[in-house]
């Protein structure tokens, strides 16, 4: 039987949790999910304000969100359903079958399908769209039909999935070679059901999650310690983070023992030596492990998992991440501080960043006076998240990696299913998936609240309504456009109004009604109002916002130019790296972020990157002269607290890989993985395939 005994929660460690339970310190958040979970979170400062009570008004986050919904009521249920019932051995109801990673021939086909149910879930929360309930529910409804057939299809109680049960009889006994990755499936499929459980109180959610999850359970149960840390060799998704939420949804500690089986120790317990042995690795196989650290420390108490968490988050922002926000290439962690070395079309891959954020807001809410966690989560929500959609589809299509190579162009996914731009039924990528989440959930980070205050952490035009305190705050603002917001106030009471002031700004204020508030305004900070407040009160904040280089770790003179939160690209088209005169950047418009700058001695066109989708761009330049006399923004590297080694860049350059296996896609220089027939594009290197169907030409 699997044993515990590599990660065990310390008897101190547990009196703690006592302790703290009868002290009441273990804060609960006030929920307005319509099935409220039935264990508190404990080692929590800071809590969000659930979506249900957060409205986006107008702004690039509400277009993002607009074209996702549009997609999303759009898509047919039954032709996401094609795989479940097939597997299980039920009529497709004359479906069509999904290309792509939805294809009944693709390995880990029924991955995408929770993904769908958890942005279903959070328009109906946040928006009550009574289409996204019904699609949901339809959903889930077949779903419990699928796992009722199981005797007939010749699977165990509680199985639910698009491929056999005997994938994973396979993968534990070594011999899976198909490219599956089982459990990495099943976990977007528990997260989707126990989404529409929370925010819909759906009952067929509740039953076929929880039948899932015990499914899970007792597969894992009858493994050895050593045979469940051989299956966790292959990628496994959030199964540790969906597990501890099950817990925390139904009070049940049983789903703690199974989700302690999947910390895995050989890439796990470096972290929490705070060892960086993360070049090489895999960047979205690794990160949803440390959010299931964090989310158990948050069941347990036990401070290793913490410690994994905080020591990842901090190697990855501060030595792996581009300007961008986003991290990897070819969808793996290259040398610490190793940036210009790797300014190439296959760098930052949706589903990292997704997950970097989901693991920000973990952090942060523990951390809640480190607004750190939150500067990094706006420069990577507004120039990689935000970005990665296309504006000009009506269904909002997603871009697989988000290209930094000298004349990029946005729109690169695998080419099995299509290349390019995510499509409504042939692509169905992870990172499709990771899209519709993302841009469904916008407004789920902007205000967070304690016991006396309300924390505004992000800067978009919305309105809250906080119905533990029956308060309701505009927020007014055209950011990052203007540098401005309001709020204002309606309901009265007494709390504390703690403002994030970016690390980026400087000479920032804030008004109460006209007036200065009086109040340390300190960048990288938050700023802190107690009062008691009136109906019709406005605090009006003021980051002013100036043009700042962010250089790569591994190269002084490579950077990528910022205007407040927003990284800038150039209408460019060079292939090669161009030169930037800083001395010559001007803002061109009050009333729309555009810039020009001499980039090669010829003025250019610059806007914002998460606008740079219909051209050839430049990102990172060369950097010559200073910046604009008079402007106060600072030079800093990728991860400001990351000195740079320009001595390094040579070392840090790909190597070709001299792995082989599988053909080449003529699309962007990509593996087509098993059973592709197009034309091979390797020429000069190789195409490393491992099994994993989106690996590169290296």
């Amino acid at each position: 039987m699997y044993s515990q005994t590599s990660h065990p929660t310390s008897l101190a460690q547990t009196l703690k949790v006592g302790l703290l339970l009868t002290a009441g310190f273990l804060l609960a958040p006030v929920s307005a999910q319509v099935s409220p979970p039935s264990k508190a979170e404990g080692y929590t400062t800071a809590f969000p304000i659930d979506i249900s009570q957060v409205t986006l008004n107008s702004g690039r986050l509400w277009d993002n969100q607009a074209r996702t919904l549009s997609y999303l009521k759009f898509v047919d249920v039954n032709r996401l359903l094609y795989v479940f019932r097939n597997n299980h051995k039920l009529s497709t109801n004359g479906a069509t079958k999904n290309g792509g990673w939805d294809d009944p021939g693709f390995p880990f086909r029924s991955h995408v399908q929770g993904h769908f149910l958890t942005a279903w879930a959070q328009c109906y929360a946040t928006l009550k769209d009574t289409t996204c309930r019904s699609q949901a529910q339809a959903m889930t409804a077949a779903m419990v039909q699928c796992q009722n057939n199981n005797g007939a299809a010749g699977f165990s109680s509680g199985y639910l999935s698009g491929f056999p049960e005997s994938e994973f009889t396979a993968m534990e006994g070594g011999t899976l070679s198909n490219g599956n990755v089982p459990y990495y499936a099943i976990h977007k499929t528990l997260a989707g059901l126990l989404d529409v459980w929370r925010n819909i109180g759906d009952s067929n959610a509740r039953t076929a999650c929880l039948a899932l999850a015990g499914w899970v359970d007792t597969r894992t149960a009858r493994l050895s310690s050593s045979q469940m840390q051989s299956v966790l060799n292959t990628e496994f998704g959030g199964m540790m983070e969906v597990l501890t939420d099950i817990y925390f949804q139904s009070g049940d500690s049983k789903w703690l023992t199974t989700a302690g089986r999947f910390y895995h120790a050989a890439v796990e317990d470096p972290l929490a030596n705070n060892q960086d042995n993360l070049n090489g690795q895999h960047a979205n196989t690794n990160i949803p492990k440390w959010l299931g650290a964090v989310r158990n420390y948050k069941a347990t108490g036990n401070t290793k998992y913490l410690s994994i968490a905080k020591n990842a988050w901090n190697m990855v922002v501060n030595t792996h991440s581009y300007a961008i926000g986003g991290n990897s290439q070819a969808e793996h962690f290259r040398p610490a501080n190793a940036i210009a070395g790797y300014l190439s079309t296959d760098t930052c891959e949706h589903c990292n960043s997704y997950n970097m954020l989901k693991l920000t807001r973990q952090l942060w809410s523990i951390e809640p006076t480190n607004s750190a966690y939150f500067d990094f989560y706006e420069r990577t929500l507004y120039n990689h998240i935000v970005a990665a959609q296309n504006p000009s589809d009506s269904h909002g299509h997603i871009t697989y990696f988000t290209s930094l190579n000298p004349g990029a162009k946005r729109g690169l996914g695998p080419a099995w299913g299509g290349g390019t731009w995510s499509t409504d039924y042939n692509s169905f990528w992870c990172c499709q998936g990771t899209g519709v989440e993302a841009n469904t959930k916008h407004m789920d980070s902007v205000y967070w609240s304690d016991s006396s205050s309300l924390y505004v952490n992000l800067f978009t035009s919305s309105v809250l309504n906080w119905s533990a305190r029956n308060i309701q705050v505009t927020q007014t603002t055209t950011y990052p456009i203007s540098d401005t917001t309001t709020l204002t106030i309606s309901g009265s009471g007494s709390f504390a109004l703690k403002i994030r002031i970016p690390a980026w700004t400087s000479g920032a204020s804030i008004l109460v009604n006209g007036n200065s508030a009086g109040v340390s305004v300190n960048p990288g900070s938050y700023a802190t109002i107690s009062r008691t407040w009136a109906s019709g009160d406005t605090v009006k904040v003021t980051l002013p916002m100036k043009f700042r280089t962010v250089v790569a770790n591994d190269n002084g003179q490579i950077g990528a130019i910022a205007y407040g939160p927003v990284v800038l690209t150039a209408n460019n088209g060079a292939t090669t790296r161009p030169t930037i005169d800083l001395s010559s950047l001007l803002r061109t418009s009050t009333t729309s972020l555009t810039f020009s700058g001499k980039v090669n001695g010829a003025t250019t066109t610059f806007v914002p990157f998460y606008e740079g989708q219909s051209f050839a761009a430049n990102t990172y330049f060369t950097l010559s002269g200073t910046l604009p006399s008079g402007n106060t923004g600072s030079t800093t590297t990728t991860a400001a607290t990351t000195s740079r080694a320009a001595t390094t860049a040579a070392t840090t350059s790909r190597a070709a890989t001299t792995t082989g296996g599988g053909s080449c896609a003529a699309l962007y220089g990509q593996c087509g993985g098993i059973g592709w027939t197009g034309p091979t594009c390797c020429t000069s290197s190789t195409c490393k395939f491992s099994n994993d169907y989106y690996s590169q030409c290296l």
